[in-house]
C-alpha cells in the first residue's frame, strides 16, 4: 500500500509540472496586464509544489519503496531521466526568478522576455520525453 500512495504523489507531482508548463505557456506572451502576469505567477508556484511533489515521490521510491536502489542504478536510463530532470528543475529557475522579480511591479504592463517564454517551451519539450524514460527503466531496459 505505501509503494502505491507513493507512486501515485510521484505522479500526481509530474501531472501538476506538466499542467502548470502548460498553463504558463498558454498564459505567457512578450506583453502582459498585470492581473494575468500575477495568474502567471500564480500557475509558477503550483509548478513548484509540483516539483516538490515529484522530488518527494522518487527519491521515497528510491530509497525507501520499490524496487532496489540498484534496481535503479544500473540502469543508464535513469540517469538520462534524472540529468534531463534535473536540467527542467535548474532552467526553471530563470522564470521563476524573473516573476518573483517582477511580481511587485507597479506598471500596469509587464514585459517578458523572449529568454523566458523559450525555456518555458525547453522545459515542456523535456519533460515529454520523461515518462517514456520511466517506461523503459520500470521496464528494465537499459540495464548494464
Amino acid at each position: 500500500m505505501e509503494e502505491a500512495l507513493v507512486r501515485y504523489v510521484h505522479f500526481i507531482g509530474m501531472i501538476i509540472i506538466s499542467a502548470a508548463l502548460i498553463g504558463e505557456h498558454l498564459l505567457i506572451s512578450t506583453d502582459m496586464q498585470l492581473k494575468l502576469f500575477k495568474k502567471l505567477v500564480f500557475v509558477n508556484a503550483i509548478y513548484a509544489l509540483g516539483a516538490v511533489l515529484a522530488i518527494v515521490g522518487g527519491v521515497l521510491l528510491l530509497v525507501y519503496v520499490g524496487k532496489p536502489a540498484e534496481f535503479y542504478m544500473t540502469n543508464m536510463f535513469f540517469h538520462i531521466k534524472m540529468t534531463l530532470f534535473i536540467l527542467a528543475v535548474m532552467l526553471s529557475a530563470f522564470p521563476t526568478y524573473y516573476f518573483l522579480k517582477q511580481r511587485k511591479s507597479s506598471a500596469e504592463t509587464i514585459t517578458i522576455p523572449k529568454y523566458i517564454i523559450n525555456i518555458i517551451r525547453a522545459e515542456i519539450m523535456l519533460l515529454l520525453i520523461l515518462p517514456l524514460l520511466g517506461v523503459f527503466i520500470a521496464s528494465g531496459i537499459g540495464h548494464n
